[in-house]
């Protein structure tokens, strides 16, 4: 993760609905089934089609580089720090990736939408928004997560979920062909600056430091917690410790502060 981390990952439909408010988001059709409430590091297996939101972006080759979610048909939310191209490819209704299923959809990208105000060194404003050439069809394995208001807290100490197929070991050269999940507690940022000091801003939310982590290839992937019944992108995978420690917090996007940035390209777009 850190730099290590960036380096080695190297519409809500039409303007109508431009207050990105979603009916049935956040509300999977199969339930997760979550132990301990328990790689992505000191992970375990999802229940197949229990995160219908996750994304896997990929290259021309099929290879999976980055995480994902989906937050409408037409409109996906990664992390900036992935370089996503227009010529790669979203592909929603995964599971295993060596045993591709009649689930998955692999769509297009029309137009990449990066934060202007992302920047490498901080990486601070960790966000990019795709927008698909052709929607997603929803059904029981595709499906949008909510996302939450500017003025929503998640406190310190809340559990919360991430997902993805990033490395669960930082030694193995190969990624885990099911999707992952992992529950981490959410910290304050300044319980998180014990750990990364000055690096935090307040665009940052740190969760982790448990025994679990994410790791190289979930960056853009979904922090998850729920609220009021649904799962509510908290966070966006984005940075943390070069060798995935599962003592040290990784850190996400806080998506609370990023989202009128959201609402701004979504409308316009």
């Amino acid at each position: 993760m850190a730099l290590l981390w960036l380096l080695s990952c190297l519409a809500l439909a039409g303007s109508a609905r431009a207050t990105l408010s979603l009916d049935n988001c956040g509300v999977p059709a199969i339930t997760p089934v979550i132990h301990g409430y328990s790689r992505i590091v000191n992970g375990e297996p999802a229940v197949p089609g229990s995160w219908p939101w996750q994304v896997s972006l990929q290259r021309y080759d099929g290879f999976h580089f980055c995480g994902g979610s989906l937050i409408s048909e037409n409109w996906v939310v990664t992390a900036a720090h992935c370089g996503v191209r227009t010529t790669d490819t979203v592909v929603v209704g995964a599971y295993d990736q060596d045993s591709p299923s009649p689930d998955e959809q692999r769509l297009t990208i029309e137009k990449v939408f990066k934060n202007p105000k992302f920047n490498l060194l901080t990486i601070r404003n960790d966000i990019t928004l795709l927008k698909l050439a052709t929607p997603a069809r929803m059904s029981n394995r595709v499906s949008p997560v909510c996302l939450p208001q500017a003025t929503d807290d998640f406190p310190g100490g809340m559990t919360c979920v991430t997902t993805g197929w990033g490395l669960t070991n930082p030694n193995d050269s190969d990624t885990p062909a099911v999707l992952q999940q992992a529950a981490l507690p959410l910290l304050t940022n300044a319980q998180c600056k014990q750990y990364w000091g000055f690096r935090i801003s307040d665009v940052m939310v740190c969760a982790g430091a448990d025994g679990a982590s994410s790791c190289m290839g979930d960056s853009g992937g979904p922090l998850v917690c729920q609220k009021d019944g649904a799962w509510t992108l908290v966070g966006i995978v984005s940075w943390g410790s070069s060798t995935c420690d599962p003592n040290t917090p990784g850190v996400y996007a806080r998506v609370t502060m990023l989202r009128d940035w959201i609402n701004s390209i979504v409308e316009a777009n």
